[in-house]
């Protein structure tokens, strides 16, 4: 307190117990900018760890909001679309004969439209179930080549097919052993076949001509 003596105010400790340091003289030895300083940096080192940086800010988007139900169009299949528009028919009475109300008439088109599809919707619906019997099929031929597998012994038969032999070079085929034939077992029936068949032979080859 004071404008040109500074003093200490004077403050209470206890009730109607006055504190000693009170009325001291406050003698100021220091630029006042680097006191500022030091008391803002005593002030920020006694606050709590949490407090001394501002917590950072995340702003989330905001989620779009829903359409209203009477925006919401559901799948219109051939059989929604007739049976809404003969409830429509059935409850309206301006709707007789071939003349249609507003709403009436907007049932209508819905209904005539779905009937243009539907030759193409169920083409999509017949590729679509032959496409999942194929993979059925497919899926049920795997699991009887995997029982077959298993029940012949699929570990012996797969040791056999990987079992390999290096062949040496020059030798003949396993499949070409002495025990078979390299000749004709009757040489006389073979000598006398190849003659009719080099006579039958020489009939339907005319002789040339001299020049």
């Amino acid at each position: 307190m004071g404008d040109t003596v500074l003093k200490i105010r004077e403050h209470e400790v206890e009730r109607h117990t006055v504190c000693p340091g009170s009325d001291q003289l406050v003698v100021v030895d220091i630029n006042i900018w680097r006191w500022q300083a030091e008391q803002d940096r005593l002030l920020r080192y006694a606050m709590p760890q949490d407090n001394r940086r501002g917590a950072r800010q995340f702003y989330k988007p905001l989620p779009t909001p829903a359409a209203p139900i009477s925006r919401i169009t559901a799948e219109a299949t051939l059989e929604t679309t007739r049976q809404s528009y003969l409830a429509h028919r059935k409850g309206c009475i301006r709707c007789v004969g071939g003349q249609h109300c507003t709403d009436g008439g907007v049932l209508a088109r819905r209904y005539v439209l779905a009937l243009q599809k539907e030759p193409a919707r169920r083409a999509v619906r017949e590729q679509q179930e032959r496409q999942d019997r194929r993979t059925a099929q497919k899926q049920t031929a795997a699991a009887v080549r995997k029982t077959q597998w298993a029940k012949r012994g699929g570990a012996a038969v797969e040791t056999a097919n990987n079992r390999c032999a290096d062949r040496i070079p020059g030798s003949r085929s396993e499949f070409r052993g002495p025990h078979l034939p390299l000749g004709p077992q009757d040489e006389e029936a073979h000598d006398r076949r190849q003659a009719e068949l080099g006579k039958r032979y020489g009939r339907r080859i005319p002789a040339p001509s001299p020049a």
